[in-house]
């Protein structure tokens, strides 16, 4: 049985998204559950409509994944205690105007985004604590795409602290993202590029629909934590690396309560906050998940 870590109460999953050799979350909506979800389509600056989700953070190479298991096999720790480890966190507003729905969220929606981070993560070693805002107005920056030049400006110019600090970008983002991460492992080669991107009206009080509770901050700051998805690597072996999460074949679409797409182990995550799902379904970090994300935060950050 699927031990939780971290969980709320009265919540469900719903798992939605692509398989390849990315990470992060789009808001494009996929096809039936037993087809293959449809290319990413653009959406508009509003957010009004946002069906399903998808992704694009991009995960370590075969070798880098090698490397990654080999440093945290080697390293003898003791679990860090739950709550110990404060994560400092700057969340930088991208906006095209003065107005909400162009990207100029207030501090209360900010406070909600930090109050969900810390709840999701209420069982694990990690605590957000806000430690700066700002608020730039950039068109070019707002209207964002995924490994652009505008990406690499925007974060060269705005990221603050370490590499234990958290850099949270709120912007608009084309191809029906809803975010975006970076992995623990890439701080070292590339420093300026390290943290989370979100859409924009993703968090609590936003429009994006059905996800606008701020999970998709929860899920990305997983990935930053060093987490992969659920499904990761379908059914074979190590899936997402973390032993108490069951293999999952693929991205469940709706709420399929009791799916199970890998004979033998188990009924699929979809409960998971690293699964693709609405965000009134997730509730749940597993323990394995806690302790794979704190070896590997303090061994790279």
């Amino acid at each position: 049985m699927l031990r939780h870590v971290a969980q709320r109460s009265g919540r469900v999953a719903v798992v939605l998204g692509t398989l390849m050799s990315l990470a992060g979350c789009s808001s494009n909506a996929p096809a039936p559950e037993e087809q293959a979800p449809q290319t990413p389509a653009e959406e508009t600056a509003t957010q009004q409509a946002i069906p399903h989700r998808g992704c694009a953070t991009i995960e370590p190479s075969a070798d880098e994944k090698l490397e990654i298991e080999a440093a945290i096999a080697g390293r003898v720790q003791a679990k860090r205690a739950v709550g110990s480890v404060n994560v400092p966190v700057y969340f930088h507003v991208i906006n095209n105007g003065t107005s909400v729905s162009s990207g100029n969220i207030p501090d209360s929606q900010i406070t909600s985004q930090m109050n969900v981070l810390n709840a999701a993560y209420a069982n694990t070693p990690f605590r957000f604590t806000l430690a700066g805002t700002d608020r730039t107005t950039n068109s070019t920056w707002f209207n964002l795409a995924q490994g652009s030049s505008a990406e690499r400006s925007m974060k060269t110019t705005l990221r603050k602290g370490g590499k234990e600090s958290l850099n949270i970008y709120t912007a608009n983002l084309s191809g029906g993202l809803l975010g975006w991460a970076t992995f623990p492992s890439s701080y070292t080669s590339s420093p300026s590029m390290d943290g989370v991107v979100i859409l924009f009206s993703s968090v609590p009080g936003g429009t994006a629909s059905p996800y606008n509770l701020g999970d998709t901050g929860t899920h990305e700051v997983g990935h930053w934590v060093g987490l992969y998805h659920t499904f990761q690597g379908g059914c074979a072996s190590p899936g997402d690396s973390v032993s108490d999460t069951p293999p999952e074949a693929s991205p469940a679409y709706g709420c399929p309560a009791g799916r199970d797409t890998c004979s033998g182990g188990g009924a699929d995550p979809i409960y998971n906050f690293m699964d693709y799902s609405d965000d009134s379904c997730m509730n749940t970090f597993t323990a394995g998940q806690s302790a794979r994300a704190d070896s590997l935060t303090a061994t790279y950050r």
